[in-house]
């Protein structure tokens, strides 16, 4: 409960209706019920007769009620109407409390918000208690105004929601693919240390074989010369057996 003097609305004196919290305590309040006084649903000749100008503020701005130490007190919002100077307190009031309460002056601060609704409740007040008309038009302006802030609440709500959302999505995706990463980086480096394998295998084997091509040529060599050797001894022989036999 913000004490009347800590809002911009005004207040009448504060009423004590009960000094129980029981049965009384609800008829009091039965009693102070703006629906009581306000009904929608009556014809339009009949309002303007029954209602008053207590009965529409109080429709407008509900009476505030409270308990302390067993004790139940009301006060509703002022009736008396607002002069010139009250406008310029009004104005001086709001500007010292958001100086006060350190408002921001742009961006999003519930302070703000808070001190400017008061203000704003304050102007209807005023409004109505010269031209209720114009005051409930006011009102279903506040309302509709807190109806759009209460929709853009909900969509800012959902949105970080969904911001988050996506977020730890990114994060769980980032993490899954640097251990993708870091799973072919093990495979690339297995598939290195596989293919050095394989050069290594395949110098040796390169190796291998020019080795074996060079003790055949130099195999081959020698049994040609051999072969040279005993054709060259054969070919004397058979040239001594036909010199012989001539």
């Amino acid at each position: 409960m913000i004490p009347a003097s800590e809002t911009l609305l005004k207040f009448d004196k504060p009423v004590l209706i009960s000094a129980h919290t029981g049965a009384s305590a609800s008829q009091a309040h039965v009693k102070v019920s703006p629906t009581k006084c306000f009904h929608p649903g009556a014809r339009k000749a009949e309002e303007t007769n029954k209602q008053s100008l207590e009965c529409i503020l109080n429709a407008i701005l509900p009476p505030r009620q409270w308990s302390d130490n067993g004790q139940i007190w009301i006060q509703h919002i002022s009736t008396v109407p607002a002069t010139r100077t009250d406008v310029i307190n009004l104005q001086e009031g709001l500007d010292r409390k958001l100086q006060q309460r350190q408002a921001r002056e742009t961006g999003i601060c519930p302070i703000r918000r808070e001190l400017y609704a008061q203000c704003f409740d304050e102007l209807i007040r005023q409004v109505t208690i010269n031209c209720p008309e114009r005051g409930l038009l006011l009102l279903r302006v506040r309302n509709e105004i807190l109806m759009t802030f209460t929709a853009y609440e909900t969509l800012y709500e959902s949105s970080v929601a969904f911001g988050l959302k996506k977020a730890l999505q990114g994060d769980l995706e980032k993490i899954s693919l640097r251990q993708h990463i870091e799973a072919l980086k093990q495979e690339i480096a297995s598939l290195e240390n596989e293919l050095n394998e394989m050069k290594d295998k395949y110098s040796a084997a390169e190796k291998r074989f020019t080795e074996k091509k060079e003790l055949d040529d130099k195999s081959h060599s020698e049994e040609i010369v051999t072969l040279r050797k005993i054709n060259q001894q054969l070919k004397l022989q058979l040239e001594g057996i036909i010199t012989y036999r001539r």
